[in-house]
């Protein structure tokens, strides 16, 4: 019998089915409360996995990240509080629609742009692993800092108003991301003595902060209604969709690509494809003004990128063993407890194996339609409770997963600082947007820099060296220097206007 007839006998056992119905009620639980991610969902279900045979724990675990990356969208859209940080991209997107009396298209969109995104990262994880692997490989620091690089580009393009508020936003991250021991010297920086601090600022309460508890002192501080009231009740989140996504096809499957071809580079993930996604569709879009005002464009590229940068990033976890992300570093060593040591090999000794995680891939996304619907329409809740008695009971969540995070009261300590400085930045028309990429960015900017340099004992053309490096190093350079000469030119066209005007 050949290795795919096996794979589908072993996916469609009844045990692996159910299985991953658990697992998937799972992942949406962990997904919709902020603090509780894709990832803590994975290292909770390592020690359940002990007990299972290799396909229905690898299939657990494909189908609670699956879940978790999109029900991070549900508290995004209905209260700005984004449940994992791959939804941080849109929150805002979303929640501006949720304010027009829009949630069930917003949350629609989210679920749409999930689901084909998460069948295209499949479909190309099972059809084109090893070419894309190969290409991530090649990827040496010089890529990596002109990558960088081009994410930071894109807070141009996600923040909306002044250019200077957006870049002194971007700054803020970055300062941030500085926090903690430096790379190359080993010396302290920022950190005023505190021990913990040496370690650097997580993430995600940083994230809770900036998002959730940010919300929950503005509604606690606003003395009139800043946003009109909640919705009701979520109605049917199909009506209207259609037309949508025929309009933005084109989005959809650019997110598609750029999250699968985002998740293929070790290191990135689905946080980082999102980010880029909704930067290139506002970037290409033909109402870029709309964004950020509750525009479904928007929605529709990152959200696609999601879980499409999912199936990417368990490309080079399983063809090289070298991890895409947080995720898949996990999963690599619940490869190596069940004896598929990740490489080339276990497409020989074990495809049908890998034939049944990859089809456990097309199936979880496939039960994300019912599960997610099923989640959305629980969640009509939320939106029935009272903001005064909604807010505390957020701010707990945020405090219980922030701390569940390292056991430390310094990650509370973190959200909350971080959740007043966004507070007072928004209310001062600083976006936030920028920082968090900032935050996100940072690390591997710094990190990709310093590699570079001492690799090229101080050359900086060394970062043009390399083909890769050279071209994504003139389409960077090309990003920072167009929109000067776009602004030269057109002061030059338009005195030429007016003198025509005067004759």
């Amino acid at each position: 019998m050949d290795p795919i007839s096996l794979a589908f006998g072993l996916i469609l056992d009844p045990y692996v089915l159910t299985v991953m119905l658990a697992a998937g009620g799972f992942g949406l639980f962990m997904g919709a409360i902020p603090g509780l991610s894709a990832t803590m969902a994975t290292a909770l279900l390592v020690p359940i996995t002990f007990f299972m045979e290799p396909v229905p724990a690898l299939a657990a675990i494909v189908t609670a990240t699956a879940m978790a990356i999109f029900a991070g969208d549900i508290p995004g859209a209905l209260l700005r509080i984004p449940g994992t940080p791959a939804s941080a991209a849109y929150t805002n997107e979303a929640f501006a629609m949720t304010r027009k009396g829009r949630a069930e298209l917003a949350l629609g969109i989210s679920l749409s742009g999930a689901i084909v995104g998460g069948l295209f990262g499949s479909a190309v994880l099972a059809t084109a692993a090893p070419v894309l692997a190969d290409i991530a490989l090649r990827f040496s620091s010089f890529e990596y800092f002109w990558l960088a690089c081009m994410g930071l580009t894109c807070a141009a393009f996600v923040s909306s108003g002044s250019a200077v508020k957006g870049l002194v936003s971007l700054l803020i991250g970055l300062f941030i991301a500085t926090i903690g021991v430096d790379p190359m010297s080993g010396h302290p920086r920022f950190t005023f003595g505190n021990v913990e601090m040496m370690g650097g600022i997580n993430f995600i309460p940083a994230m809770i902060g900036m998002f959730a508890l940010a919300e929950v002192i503005r509604s606690v501080t606003a003395t009139t209604p800043h946003y009109k009231a909640p919705q009701e009740h979520i109605g049917n989140i199909f009506k209207g969709l259609g037309p949508v996504l025929r309009r933005y096809k084109l989005n959809l499957l650019r997110g598609s690509v750029i999250g699968t071809l985002v998740g293929a580079l070790p290191g990135a993930g689905s946080d980082i494809a999102a980010w880029i996604s909704y930067a290139v569709g506002k970037k290409f879009s033909k109402e870029p003004e709309k964004f950020g005002t509750g525009h479904p464009e928007g929605i529709v590229d990152a959200a696609s990128s999601n879980n499409a940068g999912l199936g990417g990033s368990w490309v080079p976890a399983l063809v090289f063993g070298i991890p895409g992300d947080s995720i898949t570093a996990i999963v690599i060593g619940v490869l190596y407890m069940k004896g598929m040591n990740p490489g080339p090999t276990v497409f020989l000794y074990q495809p049908e194996l890998i034939y049944a995680v990859f089809l456990s891939f097309f199936l979880a996304n496939l039960m994300l339609l019912p599960l997610g619907l099923a989640a959305i329409k629980s969640s009509k809740q939320l939106l029935l409770v009272p903001r005064e008695v909604l807010m505390p009971i957020i701010l707990l969540f945020c405090i219980v997963g922030t701390f569940a995070i390292n056991n430390t009261v310094f990650d509370v300590g973190v959200m909350l600082v971080l959740g007043l400085v966004a507070y007072l930045m928004e209310e001062n028309g600083f976006p936030i947007a920028p920082a968090i990429l900032g935050l996100v960015l940072g690390p591997l900017l710094e990190d990709s820099f310093i590699t570079s340099m001492i690799k090229a004992d101080g050359n900086l053309f060394a970062f043009f060296e390399r083909p890769i490096a050279a071209g994504l190093g003139v389409v960077t350079l090309l990003i920072w220097v167009a929109p000067l000469f776009f602004r030269l030119r057109r002061g030059k066209v338009e005195p030429a206007k007016a003198s025509g005007a005067d004759e």
